[in-house]
């Protein structure tokens, strides 16, 4: 009886592990996928402006949220210069848990492919987003609708192989 019950167990644990190592956490599903953005009225960084839900472009976006602590938001950001580059889709930032100067000595080293950052020093608009690390970014459609949500690092393949095609199904939408 007490091998049957090892056995049992055992395969129990086999099954979760593989479960586990089969799934892609970067899959995360967002309950806020095809809700509008939060209302927020923020700072917006380097300047005497607010940002609200207003000043989000009249066209699809990236929302990316980084922090200068974050280091694996160095390896992302040269694909975001990249996708500042390519000039296919704006890209919005919110600057996440952070000092405004340490933000700004970051961006002065790595380049700032954002439009404007909006400054969330205590991550309020991150907690509505449902941020629980960075970086994270939302794909967010005209009507400011969060249609996709990629959390850890956008690489070139996530850029062209699923941002790229998911704008162009959403303009297909229109």
């Amino acid at each position: 009886m007490n091998n049957k019950l090892s056995l049992l167990i055992f395969s129990v644990f086999i099954l979760l592990l593989y479960v586990g190592l089969n799934n892609d956490s970067r899959l995360v599903q967002s309950p806020l996928i095809n809700k509008k953005l939060p209302e927020f009225n923020l700072p917006i960084l380097q300047s005497e402006s607010l940002a609200e839900i207003s000043t989000f472009p009249d066209d699809t976006f990236l929302l990316n949220v980084w922090a200068s602590w974050c280091i694996e938001c160095i390896r992302e950001h040269q694909v975001l210069n990249l996708i500042e580059n390519d000039d296919k889709i704006r890209l919005i930032g919110i600057n996440y848990k952070d000092l405004e100067i340490d933000a700004i000595g970051w961006l002065e080293i790595y380049g700032n492919p954002y439009e404007y950052i909006i400054y969330d020093r205590d991550g309020q608009l991150g907690i509505d987003l449902g941020v629980y690390g960075v970086p994270e970014t939302f794909l967010v459609d005209k009507n400011k609708v969060i249609r996709a949500k990629y959390i850890g690092v956008i690489s070139e393949d996530i850029y062209y192989n699923e941002i790229l095609p998911t704008i162009e199904k959403i303009k297909d939408d229109y």
